[in-house]
């Protein structure tokens, strides 16, 4: 009876984790990457640039080059960092980091032309 017990509950857990997924997707907008992208990275990235390593910027031919161009790679990058990009994992909360990365590959496929 115990192990039943405990089966239901782990179950209803992984359920509520699993249902608080799109919640979280929810919170990702352009106007808050863009936001955030200002206060964090334009410091290195203007424009999609990057001051740093030039060849290393953020248009969309660099992203592909290096395997970035993807919402989940660029989390990664700007969670754990990388050589010269710092990590912001512990600045940042997931959703921002969600939605700065969102916003950096949007902008990346319109070539970081104004909106």
């Amino acid at each position: 009876m115990k192990s039943l017990i405990k089966f239901i509950l782990f179950t209803v857990l992984l359920l509520i984790v699993y249902l608080q997924q799109p919640v979280l997707a929810d919170t990702v907008d352009g106007a808050n990457g863009a936001k955030i992208f200002s206060a964090n990275c334009a410091g290195c990235h203007i424009n999609g640039g990057n001051i740093i390593r030039r060849g290393k910027n953020l248009k969309m031919k660099a992203l592909k080059k290096y395997k970035m161009d993807s919402v989940e790679a660029i989390s990664n990058i700007v969670t754990y960092g990388k050589n010269n990009m710092s990590a912001y994992e512990d600045r940042l909360s997931e959703s921002e980091i969600q939605s700065v990365s969102t916003y950096v590959l949007s902008q990346a496929e319109n070539n970081w032309r104004k909106q």
